[in-house]
C-alpha cells in the first residue's frame, strides 16, 4: 500500500488499506468523495474494529466543488435511563468505561451515513457501497499490526464485556497481527441495511433487534431513543488565517480548540518546522485552547458562550500575548483519550470530505449485540456524574466529542481535507501537520516528520509533552529547559502522535494524497 498518491481523478487517505482500497474503488464506479468516505467508514467498520463500528459516531465536513461547506453532526445523546440518580443508586462516582453502563448513548454512525448520502445526491446504492465491508466480515480480513498490537486500556473489564469473548477473543487473547477475524452477524446487518435502508438501524428490525440486545445487558439505550434520532446539519466553525481559511466541527466536539490553536499560532514566531521555537509555541497555543475548551464546550444547548467570539482577531491576539517564549505554561490540566479513525477523499469535480468516526476508546464498551454483532461506544464515559461539571450525565445531552473534522482553502485556490485520530492528540497533530504544509513543506513531509503529543495517552494517567525520538536531541534538551516535562517516545513513529493524513486538490485539478505511516493505510488516487 503507498503511503502517498497523486491523480487528476481523485483521492482518497485512510489509516487501514483496505478503506483505502474500498474508497478507489468507489471513485472508479463515479461515486462522489462522500461515497467514497462513507464506502470506506464500512469497510473499516469491519477491517479496524477496535476503532471504528456501526455502533460509534461520526462526523462529516464536506466542501463542494461550489465552495459551500456543509457540516453532518452524527453523534448520539445519553440514553433515556442515563441519569445521575440511577448511576449513583450504583454506587458509582463515574460513568464506567467498560460494560452496558459504559453504552449510555445511541450510535450515530449510520445515521451520518444517511444524511451525507442524502445531501450529496448519491449515486451508487448501497449494496455497492457495503459490498468490500460484507466480503471482509464474512471471508475474513488479516489482522493489521496496529489492531494485533493494541493493548486495550481496561482489559480485564473489557474481556467481561457482554458479547466481546464470543466475537473478539481467540482462546481467551485478542486476534494477533496476521490472524484471519471473521465476523458473519456483521456481515449479516449490513447486508440488511443494504437491503431495507439506513434507517433501518434505528426505526426497522436491526432496530428493533439492537433495541432488545440493549435492553438485554441493562444499557440505558432504549427503543424509544434510537427511533427519536437523527443525524443533523450544522453550521461549521470558520478561522480566516492570512493565508487560508479553515473551518471544523462546532460542540460538542474541540473543533474549536484545533481552530484556536492555528489562531494562536499564527499571532507566533514559530520559526523552523522542527525547531524549538515551533514546537514551544504550539504547545504552549494547544495549552490556551484547551483551558478554553474543558471550560467551555459541552452540549450546545447548554454553553453559556458563543464559540465564534473566541476565533476573533483580538481575542486571538490576547491569548498569544500569553505566551511566553521562554517559559511552559505548568500543565495539570487532565486530558481526555480515545481512538478513532479519520478518513479523507476529493473527487475529481474538486468534492472535498473529511470524515471521521470513532467507538472511542479502542473496542469501545466492549458490548457486542449477540443479534446484530455490533460492538457499542464509550462515549458514554465522558460525562460527569457531578452535576456542577460542565458535561454532566443527562437523558438527552450530547457528550464531549474529541472528534473534529477539519477542511481548509488557501488563498490560491488549494482545497485541503486534512485530520488525525487521537484523542486530545487529535488538534495537536492538525495543527503540525497543516501549518507545515503552510509553511512550505510537501504533503509527504508535513505528515511524515517528528510530532509529539502533550498529555494523557492510552492508559497513561500524566500530561507530560510525549516526543518522537527523531527530533533533533539540542530540540528536546532546550524543550526540558523551557520548562515542559519532555518524555521521550520509544519509536521513532509512534501512534502516540496520531493517525495523520493530508489530501490537497490544486487550481490545476491536480490531486496529491499521504497518509500516515504511524497506521496501517496510505493513500490512493485513481
Amino acid at each position: 500500500m503507498s503511503l502517498n498518491a497523486h491523480s487528476d481523478k481523485g483521492v482518497v487517505a485512510a489509516p487501514h488499506s483496505l478503506a483505502a482500497e474500498t474508497g478507489r474503488a468507489i471513485l472508479e464506479e463515479g461515486g462522489t468523495a462522500i461515497e467514497a468516505a462513507i464506502a470506506m467508514g464500512a469497510t473499516i467498520a469491519v477491517t479496524y474494529p477496535h476503532m471504528s463500528g456501526l455502533g460509534g459516531d461520526g462526523f462529516f465536513l464536506i466542501r463542494e466543488p461550489n465552495g459551500r461547506v456543509g457540516y453532518i453532526e452524527a453523534c448520539g445523546p445519553a440514553g433515556s435511563g442515563a441519569s445521575l440518580a440511577a448511576y449513583r443508586k450504583l454506587g458509582l462516582d463515574a460513568v464506567p468505561a467498560r460494560g452496558p453502563l459504559g453504552a449510555a448513548t445511541v450510535a450515530g454512525v449510520t445515521a451520518g451515513w444517511k444524511l451525507a448520502r442524502e445531501a450529496g445526491r448519491g449515486r451508487l446504492p448501497l449494496d455497492v457501497l457495503f459490498s468490500d465491508a460484507i466480503r471482509h466480515a464474512r471471508e475474513g480480513f488479516k489482522v493489521s499490526t496496529g489492531q494485533g498490537q493494541n493493548q486495550p486500556k481496561l482489559q480485564a473489564e473489557l474481556f467481561k464485556a457482554p458479547g466481546f469473548a464470543g466475537q473478539y477473543l481467540k482462546e481467551g487473547k485478542l486476534y494477533g497481527e496476521g490472524e484471519v477475524l471473521r465476523q458473519e452477524k456483521i456481515a449479516a446487518t449490513f447486508e440488511q441495511l443494504a437491503h431495507a435502508g439506513l434507517d433501518d438501524f434505528y426505526r426497522g428490525d436491526i432496530g428493533r433487534e439492537i433495541a432488545a440486545d440493549l435492553e438485554a445487558i441493562r444499557s440505558p439505550v432504549t427503543r424509544e431513543d434510537l427511533q427519536r434520532y437523527e443525524a443533523r446539519l450544522r453550521e461549521p466553525l470558520k478561522l480566516s488565517l492570512k493565508s487560508a481559511t479553515v473551518w471544523n466541527s462546532p460542540p460538542p466536539t474541540q473543533g474549536l480548540a484545533s481552530l484556536l490553536i492555528l489562531g494562536i499560532a499564527e499571532k507566533l514566531d514559530l520559526g523552523r518546522p522542527e525547531s524549538v521555537e515551533f514546537v514551544h509555541g504550539l504547545v504552549e497555543a494547544t495549552k490556551r485552547a484547551f483551558l478554553v475548551r474543558d471550560r467551555a464546550i459541552t452540549d450546545p444547548a447548554f454553553m453559556e458562550s458563543d464559540p465564534k467570539e473566541y476565533l476573533t482577531p483580538e481575542w486571538l491576539m490576547a491569548e498569544a500575548a500569553k505566551v511566553k517564549k521562554d517559559r511552559a505554561l505548568p500543565w495539570p490540566a487532565p486530558p481526555g483519550e480515545g481512538d478513532t479513525v479519520w478518513m479523507g477523499a476529493i473527487d475529481r469535480e474538486g468534492r472535498a470530505v473529511s470524515y471521521i468516526q470513532s467507538l472511542y476508546w479502542e473496542w469501545g464498551s466492549g458490548c457486542v449485540l449477540p443479534k446484530t454483532g455490533i460492538i457499542w461506544q464509550n462515549r458514554g464515559c465522558g460525562f460527569s456524574l457531578d452535576e456542577r461539571s460542565s458535561n454532566p450525565l443527562q437523558p438527552g445531552r450530547l457528550p464531549f466529542h474529541t472528534l473534529n473534522p477539519p477542511i481548509a482553502v488557501m488563498k490560491d485556490g488549494r482545497v485541503i481535507s486534512y485530520g488525525s485520530m487521537g484523542g486530545d492528540g487529535q488538534p495537536q497533530t492538525q495543527a503540525a501537520v497543516f501549518v507545515r504544509y503552510l509553511m512550505g513543506k510537501t504533503v509527504e513531509e508535513a505528515v511524515d516528520l517528528p510530532r509529539w503529543r502533550l498529555g494523557k495517552s492510552w492508559g497513561a494517567n500524566d500530561t507530560t509533552l510525549k516526543i518522537e525520538p527523531r527530533f533533533d536531541g539540542a530540540v528536546i534538551e532546550k524543550l526540558g529547559k523551557l520548562g515542559h516535562e519532555v518524555e521521550v517516545l520509544d519509536k521513532p513513529y509512534s501512534s502516540e502522535t496520531g493517525h495523520a493524513g493530508l489530501i490537497v486538490r490544486h487550481p490545476d485539478g491536480k490531486i496529491e494524497g499521504v497518509h500516515d505511516r504511524r497506521a496501517d493505510g496510505g493513500a490512493l488516487g485513481l
